[in-house]
């Protein structure tokens, strides 16, 4: 695999200011001093840590460092997907992945709700997409984004599966694992796969296995591109101005196979996905503040700090931070499933009915394991990569900024009046998209939710902002200078 490089070059200041055209002499000799004065200083403290604390002096010196300058103290050089021309299959992916002609409408693509310029996710702030074949049908979830699936395991429940192993029964391993202690997680440590925790798969529930199988979905999915069935796609790919390809790649005879070409089809999507560097560019200015490219700010820096915090936001808990052992660049995602109790959201249309839930893993759209009831309300834990250019946060779109998300975090257990709605007599209506008989599966052990109503919040205002300000940096697209 070989190794995506850039050459180092200077950095901006570590408070994100940038100096005027008249001032540049004035900063740089401000900027020079600043290090300097820390040089002496880490000299002078150094000397004196060093008498007592000689086996930690290099780590302290470098953290100091970090904190001075913005600049990773341990830098790494992270192991990027390999970049290179796409193949013919993928060629063809890409043009399966951008055609409008393949939808009921005519004018719906997989690129409609996952846009390129929007990190493969939805290109607007609606809370769901439209479709249908007219579109004016409301999607059931907000569409995930595409980028950052390349490592995504199948759906299963329990240790992971090695390549040999024979398929495991869902029911069976689930049913095994009622009664077993739920793991608690720890900020910047990978868990081992709690039994009772699903992980993997694709969409929100998990139900699909495989980058081929979820592209095939929204193909025949009502509110999306409304196709009644494969035989239907079938009939639209051998109209497109590219069929040929699938008779170079797949011989002359695969036209007159519909499921065969609907697959091959999707088959080619998912290679689309995975060649092209798009998908995971590992690009974000976090990337290369690892690789010691980048500074970040001081706010930056504190809200990481936060991030990885057991005792306070714990994010990393679930959205892992770390570079793998060898090198593999976090994907700030743990691929497992949590009950977090977000709020019901009252503008959607499918909520309009008060019998409806939404209840992830064991139903309504999958309903494999619709009887394994401890998974109710759980849902995929998304990468935050890229997740500061959303316009719409949880399975069900209920908040609009990362404010709104962090708020949540932070008061649902504390101020619940403060995150959910009241009824007519004034009692507020905690947990209120889950049944009440399955509320004891949302999560109340992790940081933090592990306060109590009236406990102080586990984050004040500025530390939500400061950890909003990391989560920027995980955008992609980021220029070191």
């Amino acid at each position: 695999m070989s190794l995506h490089t850039n050459a180092a070059v200077s950095s901006p200041l570590p408070t994100g200011d940038s100096p005027t055209p008249g001032a540049n002499q004035r900063v740089t000799r401000k900027h020079a001093l600043r290090i300097l004065l820390g040089v002496i200083l880490i000299c002078i403290l150094g000397a004196g840590y060093a008498l007592t604390h000689p086996d930690k002096m290099p780590e302290a010196v470098g953290n100091f460092i970090q904190e001075m300058t913005g600049i990773n103290a341990h830098p790494i050089q992270l192991v990027r997907p390999p970049v290179g021309q796409l193949s013919a299959m993928a060629e063809l992916g890409r043009e399966v992945f951008n055609d409008p002609s393949l939808s009921a409408s005519g004018k719906q693509s997989c690129a409609s709700c996952h846009s390129a310029q929007h990190a493969y996710g939805p290109p607007n702030n609606l809370a769901v997409q439209l479709g249908g074949p007219d579109m004016t049908q409301p999607g059931y979830r907000p569409a995930p984004s595409l980028a950052y699936l390349y490592r995504q395991a199948v759906f299963s429940i329990g240790p992971d599966l090695n390549d040999n192993d024979a398929p495991v029964d869902l029911n069976a391993t689930a049913s095994a694992a009622q009664g077993v202690q739920r793991a608690v997680k720890t900020a910047g440590v990978a868990p081992a796969a709690p039994a009772m925790v699903p992980q993997g798969g694709f969409f929100w529930d998990g139900r699909a296995n495989t980058l081929q199988q979820q592209a095939i979905g929204p193909l025949t999915n009502p509110v999306e591109m409304a196709n009644t069935d494969a035989h239907a796609v079938a009939k639209k790919l051998l109209a497109t101005k590219y069929v040929d390809a699938f008779k170079r790649l797949f011989g002359p005879r695969i036209v007159n196979t519909p499921d065969m070409l609907v697959d091959e089809a999707m088959f080619a999507v998912a290679r689309y996905q995975f060649e092209d560097a798009s998908f995971h560019e590992f690009s974000s200015k976090y990337d290369y503040w690892l690789e010691g490219k980048a500074r970040l700010t001081r706010a930056e820096l504190h809200g990481l700090q936060l991030f990885n915090d057991p005792d306070k936001a714990n994010c990393a808990g679930c959205h892992l931070s770390k570079p793998s052992g060898d090198g593999l660049p976090p994907m700030f995602t743990d691929t497992q499933y949590e009950a977090l109790g977000v709020p019901r959201n009252p503008h959607l249309a499918i909520n309009n009915d008060p019998k409806f839930f939404d209840m992830g893993v064991c139903g309504p759209f999958r309903s494999d394991i619709k009887d394994q009831t401890q998974y109710c309300g759980m849902f995929l834990t998304p990468t935050l990569r890229n997740t500061a250019t959303r316009s719409v946060y949880f399975h069900n779109g209920v908040y609009t900024n990362l404010k709104q998300v962090m708020d949540f975090y932070n008061l649902r257990n504390t101020n619940p009046d403060k995150i959910y709605p009241k009824d007519a007599s004034g009692k507020v209506m905690k947990y209120d998209d889950l049944p009440t008989q399955y509320q004891a599966n949302i999560d109340v052990a992790d940081a933090p939710f592990d306060r109590k109503l009236g406990d102080k919040p586990a984050m004040t205002e500025d530390e939500i902002n400061d950890i909003i300000a990391f989560i920027k940096t995980l955008n992609d697209g980021y220029k070191p200078e």
